[in-house]
């Protein structure tokens, strides 16, 4: 069982590493095209960026399906993955960017400083952006809500 809760701890960490480095060096670079609508206020509901939540999402059942026989590495790290997904969702999509309204605006300071450092983010265009992560928040929105080092 710990296994199994190590290689889930693994997947969703390793997924916020692999989503700044997407979001930073293909979102802002080659694959901008697409992700700029998240950039840009649109009318409907769905945005072309969410074809991103596709991959990750698609990479993560086809990670639990590889596993799920032996429930070995794989599908842990597809749990992990899923996870990490599910909170995005509701940390980006619900709290911050409000595409659903199922939360007021939230009160934590860690809270906080993610929606500090995401504004922050959407300032900028495709160059010269900052806080390409999301649960990893860079020291200065902590000091904004008064957060020590």
């Amino acid at each position: 069982m710990l296994e199994a809760i190590l290689w889930t701890f693994l997947g969703f960490v390793l997924m916020e590493v692999f989503s700044w480095a997407i979001h930073k060096y293909l979102m802002h670079g080659i694959l901008w095209n697409i992700h700029k609508t998240h950039h840009t206020h649109t009318k409907g509901f769905f945005e072309l960026n969410d074809l991103f939540t596709v991959i990750f999402g698609g990479t993560a059942i086809v990670l639990i399906l590889l596993g799920a026989e032996t429930f070995d590495y794989r599908f842990w790290i597809g749990c992990g993955i899923s996870l990490y997904g599910m909170s995005y969702f509701v940390l980006h999509d619900v709290l911050i960017h409000r595409r659903l309204s199922w939360f007021n605006r939230p009160k934590s300071k860690y809270l906080k400083a993610i929606t500090e450092a995401h504004k922050a983010h959407h300032s900028t265009q495709k160059n010269n952006s900052v806080s390409f992560g999301l649960f990893v928040v860079p020291r200065e929105f902590w000091k904004k809500q008064g957060i020590k080092e």
